[in-house]
């Protein structure tokens, strides 16, 4: 995840990234957003790149494996 937001206000874009780069530096493409402070429906990811990237090989760390979990179900529920 990369924060793009200011003080005391958290914004991060849910990325695909090397291992290797820093949290706020390059990444290969943008997935999705995640906002702490804001109530219910906080975060939005796009499900079929999530799938591609991890198809390919990529580990989606703690928190974003969390909300893939949560998108899928609930895509699950509203189909």
């Amino acid at each position: 995840m990369k924060r793009v937001g200011t003080k005391n206000t958290p914004v991060f874009r849910i990325v695909v990234a090397d291992g290797r780069s820093p949290r706020d530096g390059k990444f290969i493409e943008e997935i999705g957003t995640y906002q702490p402070l804001k109530k219910g429906d906080n975060f939005t990811i796009d499900l079929e790149r999530v799938k591609y990237w991890v198809g390919n090989g990529a580990q989606p760390s703690d928190t974003v494996a969390s909300f893939i979990k949560k998108a899928s179900k609930a895509a699950v529920a509203a189909a």
